[in-house]
């Protein structure tokens, strides 16, 4: 998952993002290291967070863009 470069390219502590998003700060820690699978509804919720699509977020696709 992209999510560690995503949230360090945009500047942001791992403790804001879990602010932001309502998640605990430690799940943020297991989804940046694998140890964690995020559910569908938290894939969205970061997707949307960054602007990025899922395949994005889960290195799917080398494309950022949201296709809606």
């Amino acid at each position: 998952m992209r999510l560690k470069e995503l949230r360090q390219q945009h500047g942001i502590s791992q403790l804001k993002l879990a602010m932001d998003l309502h998640i605990n700060q430690n799940s943020i820690s297991r989804y940046e290291t694998g140890e964690r699978e995020a559910d569908y509804a938290t894939l969205i919720r970061l997707a949307d967070y960054f602007n990025v699509s899922i395949d994005y977020l889960l290195n799917r696709t080398d494309n950022p863009s949201v296709n809606r």
